[in-house]
């Protein structure tokens, strides 16, 4: 199986209206509800991909109640749904709006900050984590952390997977990916943003290369309607759909890491992997909520999607 880890679980709320205009009211044409969280998403595609899945983290007040009763039913219609590992927390669950204007394409994303842990709750996660690692394929650490954890907990993260054997993915920001990928994760995936701010550098080539340098085994940066450059053992990759989609964005990236994971456990090259990360994240953008994507657009653009290995980089 697969395990994916969400620190800061969400409820993920989808507002659609006809057009977002400032200082104005709006009737909201259609309200989606979904469980939410960068890792809780990766665990719903890979799921609807066919893989083993569990999901683990934080659920805690009456929005993790509704976190786990969406999980449960979303992905019940699956070939594996995804197994609730969630540790029980005090506090209550955060939420994330995203407001889609259906005229435009745009989206604007509001998110709260998640409930505070305590070490106690920490401890039982962690303890959680550890017995989780003892039968997993590869393990994905995704997304922001909630307040009362330490910087330094996705690095204590992926020294207990690495100790485990287990093959692990780190996809966060800021100090937590700095400290991260010192401890030597198999793949990191940034954005160009997080990247910039932990290299320094914004031209993408050399602050792929710099990353890897840092200590992750594969860096593969996401480079938004362009697709993904992949710093590897192997070379550098530079994967790119056919052409730009529009649509809603939110869970892209999430849904480029259940194929890089996907990859992974099953051991194809890398040109493989990415193809199938970029198509499978434009397939997200014509979707209309994260942690889902748009099945047939998947399989039409797989053909499509383009990967080189340039022939110079600054």
């Amino acid at each position: 199986m697969i395990l994916t880890v969400t620190l800061n679980t969400a409820l993920d709320l989808t507002y659609r209206v006809p057009a977002l205009v400032p200082h104005a009211s709006h009737r909201v044409a259609q309200v989606i509800e979904r469980p939410g969280g960068k890792g809780l998403n990766v665990a719903r595609v890979l799921a609807a991909l066919g893989h083993e899945t569990v999901a683990t983290g934080f659920a805690g007040g009456a929005t993790g109640e509704t976190v786990r009763e969406l999980l449960a039913t979303t992905t019940a219609g699956g070939p594996h749904p995804v197994r609730d590992a969630l540790v029980p927390i005090s506090g209550a669950t955060r939420r994330t709006v995203a407001v889609v204007d259906t005229e435009s394409g745009d989206t604007t994303q509001l998110n709260e900050p998640g409930p505070a842990i305590t070490p106690a709750e920490w401890a039982a996660f962690t303890a959680r984590f550890t017995e989780l690692l003892d039968g997993a394929r590869a393990v994905a650490l995704c997304g922001s952390l909630p307040p009362g954890i330490h910087v330094g907990a996705y690095a204590e993260l992926v020294r207990r997977a690495r100790a485990a054997g287990v093959p692990v993915l780190l996809d966060t920001s800021g100090e937590p990916l700095r400290r991260g990928i010192a401890a030597r994760p198999d793949i990191v995936k940034p954005n160009l943003e997080e990247l910039a701010q932990l290299t320094g550098s914004r031209e993408p080539y050399r602050a792929t290369r710099d990353a890897r340098r840092r200590g992750a085994h594969a860096v593969v940066t996401s480079l938004g309607p362009e697709g993904l450059l992949a710093a590897t053992p192997e070379g550098l990759w530079h994967a790119s759909p056919p052409a730009p989609v529009r649509g809603n964005p939110t869970g892209a990236g999430d849904s480029a890491v259940a194929a890089l994971l996907a990859g992974l456990t099953e051991d194809t090259d890398w040109p493989t992997r990415l193809t199938h990360a970029v198509a499978l994240s434009a397939a997200t953008v014509l979707s209309p909520v994260a942690g889902e994507f748009d099945a047939p657009a998947y399989a039409s653009l797989l053909p499509r999607v383009t990967v080189h290995e340039p022939a110079s980089a600054a």
